[in-house]
């Protein structure tokens, strides 16, 4: 039997006015029980008649005539049956797609449980070990202390293959090990210790979530559209060494990733080839990450080293600028004179989007709020005030920005009073600081300052002095090892590794740490705040091609701006 049964209709109707053209006659589908509703019973489902004949009567009137079913003996092919549509079937039935989304939410909703029951797990098994076995880790401080702190090295490091926030890894492992240091030691010399750890550490925090805050209310003022609207090459060499001079320049005022962000961004406006954008965006990082290598304020690395008392501000500029030059400059010649995407003679900018670009960069074509220039002047000034009142007052670089960002906080609110814009002010900019980020260094810092209070970080520094007595190929060393790890725990450790009295403040291992952390990050992508900001903005840099196009060229520049520092001590000699 057909699928469907027609119910015949009458076989003739009359149309006698006009009021009748819109009739329509129906007839009915019986659908299966698997297609239609899940009770048992046939569902009845209503569709339009096929097209109906009109024939001429002998009166002269017409009638509507409709096709009948072929029969057995009609000597006609019998046309196929209709079928309810796909939209009707997915309503009756429950899709492959949703099907498909239940096991993806189930499957997911089973990784996260395993997940969950994981760290609940670890954390539980630590805080039984270390109750169960006070006695032994008394006598194996030491031992424990760098079992936790590599396993949690080791979250940090592959936090993005397990996809857990590596801040929460950090403060974990410094509670972990002040832990394990209170039981070896006791509480009340856990209280002496904490104070000064803490005191180390705030200094840092405080500094950095002033000049976060800082930078956030110039660019919501859209303060740095006027520093990159100024960029308007003709050729793609000219635009390579425009975007790496403005990079390395705006670094040592911003921080790097920052820098970062307002430079990418400021590409899609500048260049429309994709290859040539992509190509831009990883100088860019290059660029940022040299550019803070040579001022106090430029990176979180040198400014750790600034505060703690290792460096000071005018030596460190005058010693470790040419070497940070030098590190963008070999790079970024060879590639103007080598790279294909350098040597592409079409426009940078389409015609359509010649004039749009011309309105200003990094704003999208959005009105700049007013004011932003006296914004960016404040600001700007600001971030450089520090170092002038740390050389001129005395005062202690955190207090120094505290002070700068209270001076914005009035100004902003000056000048925006009884306007509706409230997110202009620093109120709303302290809401949008990266928190995570400065929780990560709190509990990175706090970890270091730990193993220092133990005598970790002295024993490893003899071990290593013992291995390799050149300063230089340690910091080579370090740098090298920033571009897999984060140089911030790295830097950390160094400085707990190496007192003071033997490398005293602007010794040139300190410089040199200074310099190999923050250009040792470009090479590889993954190895800076900047290039993984980057990675994230443009799809198309992948990890392999960093590595066979950036790579290469970018260690050539590190191990260029080593031998330019070796030879200009050599030149002028210990200042």
């Amino acid at each position: 039997m057909p699928l469907a049964t027609l119910r015949r209709p009458p076989t003739r109707l009359a149309a006698q006015s006009s009021s009748h053209e819109g009739w329509r006659q129906r007839r009915c589908f019986c659908l299966p029980a698997p297609l239609g509703l899940r009770s048992g019973r046939r569902a009845h489902v209503h569709a339009p008649l096929p097209p109906a004949a009109t024939n001429e009567d002998k009166d002269g009137s017409s009638a509507v005539r409709l096709a009948e079913p072929a029969g057995p003996d009609s000597g006609q092919v019998a046309s196929p049956p209709l079928l309810p549509s796909n939209a009707l079937l997915q309503s009756l039935e429950p899709t492959a797609r949703a099907e498909a989304s239940i096991d993806t939410q189930a499957a997911s909703d089973q990784r996260d449980a395993v997940r969950l029951v994981g760290i609940c797990g670890s954390v539980a098994a630590l805080a039984l070990a270390t109750e169960l076995n006070r006695d032994w880790i008394g006598a194996h401080q030491e031992l424990a202390m760098g079992a936790v702190f590599l396993a949690g090295y080791t979250g940090i490091v592959v936090e993005s293959w397990l996809q857990l926030s590596k801040a929460g890894v950090a403060l974990l492992l410094a509670a972990a090990l002040w832990s394990i240091r209170a039981t070896a030691e006791g509480l009340d010399a856990l209280d002496l210790e904490m104070g000064s750890a803490l005191g180390e550490v705030s200094a840092v925090i405080f500094f950095l979530l002033g000049a976060m805050a800082v930078v956030e209310v110039v660019d919501s003022h859209q303060g740095f559209k006027a520093v990159t609207s100024s960029l308007r090459p003709s050729s793609r060499p000219q635009l390579l060494t425009a975007v790496a001079l403005t990079t390395f320049f705006m670094s040592s005022v911003l921080d790097n990733l920052t820098t970062t962000i307002v430079m990418v961004a400021l590409m899609n406006k500048l260049c429309a080839d994709p290859d040539t954008r992509r190509f831009l965006g990883a100088t860019v990082v290059v660029a940022a990450n040299a550019g803070g290598a040579w001022t106090p304020i430029g990176d979180v690395t040198t400014t750790m080293l600034w505060i703690h008392g290792q460096i000071t501000a005018l030596p460190t500029m005058r010693d470790l600028l040419l070497p940070s030059a030098v590190s963008v400059a070999v790079p970024v010649a060879a590639w103007a004179l080598t790279a294909p995407e350098m040597k592409d003679t079409s426009p940078l900018l389409p015609a359509t989007s010649t004039s749009a670009s011309s309105s200003g960069a990094g704003g999208g074509g959005e009105e700049a709020p007013p004011r932003s220039n006296l914004v960016l002047s404040v600001g700007l000034g600001s971030l450089l005030m520090v170092p002038v009142l740390r050389a001129w007052a005395g005062l202690p670089p955190h207090m120094g920005m505290l002070a700068c960002l209270g001076f914005l906080w009035l100004v902003t609110d000056a000048i925006h009073f009884g306007e509706e814009r409230r997110h202009l002010t620093v109120s709303q900019a302290l809401k949008r600081v990266d928190s995570e980020a400065v929780l990560f260094f709190t509990g990175v810092l706090l970890a270091v300052a730990a193993l220092e209070r133990a005598g970790l970080l002295g024993g490893l520094a003899e071990a290593l002095s013992a291995a390799v007595p050149q300063q230089e190929i340690v910091a080579g060393t370090i740098g090298l090892a920033s571009a897999v790890v984060d140089n911030v725990p790295l830097v950390a450790a160094t400085m707990g590794m190496y007192d003071m009295t033997s490398y005293p403040q602007d010794a040139s291992l300190w410089q040199l740490i200074a310099y190999c952390a923050g250009t040792g990050g470009s090479l590889l992508i993954i190895g800076s705040a900047a290039g993984v900001a980057y990675m994230g903005m443009e799809r198309s840099a992948t990890f392999n091609w960093y590595a066979s196009r950036i790579t290469p060229w970018a260690l050539a520049g590190y191990v260029a701006g080593l031998g330019t520092y070796g030879l200009q001590q050599a030149l002028t000699g210990p200042h």
